[in-house]
């Protein structure tokens, strides 16, 4: 008998939290830091590279883990909804971490 697949979507959709937060404020108020674009864009790689690992190791599960893990985990309307989670849960990851590393690399005026 083939262990059971954990979906982990609350997981998922707390990591989605902390980048809207992020994004949000580099959109609204991007002066809070006083515009260092080193530590704008520090805490935005991290925190991106974060929020793309548990997508990453899900993917990495599915894939990898056991045998057919792939058509259980799409096997019903959960698993697909999951795997959209998971693909938006890394694109908001993949927007923080390119906002950091725009705000990182760019040159002061």
């Amino acid at each position: 008998m083939a262990p059971e697949f954990d979906f982990k979507i609350r997981s998922l959709f707390v990591l989605l939290l902390p980048a809207a937060i992020y994004l949000g404020w580099q959109y609204y108020r991007p002066d809070v830091t006083a515009g260092s674009g080193t530590a704008d864009g520090s805490i935005g790689i991290l925190l991106g590279l974060f929020i793309c690992s548990l997508p990453a190791r899900n993917g990495i599960d599915v894939l990898y883990f056991e045998r057919g893990m792939l058509r259980r985990a799409i096997g019903g309307p959960e698993g697909v909804a999951w795997l959209l989670l998971n693909g938006t849960v890394m694109f908001a990851g993949w927007l923080v971490i390119v906002v950091g590393a725009t705000l990182l690399t760019r040159m002061p005026l």
